[in-house]
């Protein structure tokens, strides 16, 4: 049998090559569909109504930029030197109840603990030590161990502080929070924000109350939130919710703000009306609603745990200004007001023009 009659027309289609086509096929597919969320969609659909009204094109849509990376751990946390003292001496303070404490935090899972946890154990450790001064315990010592145990109680009161930063910027859920790998949030999904915001909210009462010795904080209830936030990026989907819709508006204002240079105000007349009523227009202020709303609830969430707290290290507080401020003027969310009243007034104009 002749075999020739069998070969593919083009022996360079090869089936490793037809895979490779394949794989690149599917790339490009997904590619594609990248950023097209149904966020993505609402404005994309609004852009085309805007457009068919001024009888123009749609506006190239450009990809809005990404939020920075969150600060290296070496920039975000402070150094805490480490305090020392000897079994005998922590044994001369057995009244003050910390050799099992600190014993705990010494072995191996004490050690590995995460950050909330040890956190939970300097506070249970000043705790201890405070009350333990203020009790009638110091007049049982030998002078050496009552300047210890002065000495330890100030230590720990003045380290507190930044120890709860510490426990805070160190924990993987806080961190994750902040992701690069993140998307805009769905329509769907701002009603999650007041919720989720709970987390935050607790996260800051026990930074206020961590010097109340009336105040328990509960384990369970600490990781719960912690949970909470490691669930999804919700601080990093809104920003990019946030740089989305700046850069959809301000294409939409560069559209409108050409075509009232341009635009013939006869054949125009009743259009702009159209498109206000039009249910592209609603959705998009509905959708811009939400967005402000659950946008300034979150970061005004975050700006309110942050000011209970010392004063960051510089690389955070870089952070904070460019990305999570609700005044300056550069910030997503402040971006995104100016933005967003300046496409209205282009729009008013436009519907005055067109009168």
């Amino acid at each position: 049998m002749d075999r020739s009659r069998f070969l593919p027309s083009d022996t360079s289609r090869t089936p490793h090559h037809l895979w490779a086509l394949g794989l690149g096929a599917i790339l490009l597919l997904l590619l594609a569909g990248c950023g097209e969320g149904d966020s993505e969609i609402l404005l994309r659909d609004y852009h085309q109504r805007l457009a068919e009204t001024l009888s123009l094109e749609a506006p190239r849509r450009s990809a809005p930029q990404n939020i920075a990376a969150f600060p290296e751990q070496d920039q975000r946390l402070f150094e805490i030197i480490e305090t020392r003292e000897g079994m005998l001496d922590i044994y001369a303070l057995r009244e003050c109840h910390i050799a099992n404490l600190i014993a705990g935090r010494n072995n191996q899972l004490g050690k590995v603990a995460a950050p909330s946890q040890r956190w939970l154990y300097e506070l249970e450790l000043w705790r201890r030590l405070s009350g333990c001064w203020n009790s009638e315990v110091p007049d049982t010592l030998s002078d050496d161990s009552r300047d210890r145990l002065y000495r330890l109680t100030i230590t720990k009161t003045i380290q507190l502080p930044r120890v709860s930063w510490n426990a805070l910027f160190a924990s993987e859920e806080w961190v994750k929070n902040f992701s690069r790998a993140s998307s805009p949030l769905s329509p769907e999904d701002f009603d999650e924000v007041e919720p989720r915001s709970a987390a935050l909210g607790y996260l800051r009462e026990a930074r206020l109350h961590q010097f109340d010795r009336t105040w328990m904080p509960d384990s369970a209830t600490l990781e719960g939130h912690l949970k909470t936030l490691q669930e999804r990026p919700l601080s990093a989907e809104l920003l990019r919710t946030l740089l989305l819709a700046d850069q959809r508006l301000t294409e939409a204002a560069t559209l409108i703000e050409g075509a009232l240079e341009h635009l013939d105000s006869e054949s125009c007349r009743g259009a702009v009306d159209r498109l206000a009523e039009s249910p592209e227009a609603a959705q998009l202020t509905a959708w811009l609603n939400d967005l402000e709303r659950a946008a300034r609830h979150w970061l005004e969430a975050i700006d309110a745990l942050l000011e209970v707290h010392v004063e960051p290290p510089p690389a955070v507080a870089d952070y904070r200004r460019r990305w999570l401020s609700l005044t300056h003027l550069d910030a997503p969310l402040p971006a995104f007001t100016a933005a967003r009243d300046r496409h209205a007034v282009l729009r008013n104009r436009l519907a005055r023009h067109c009168r």
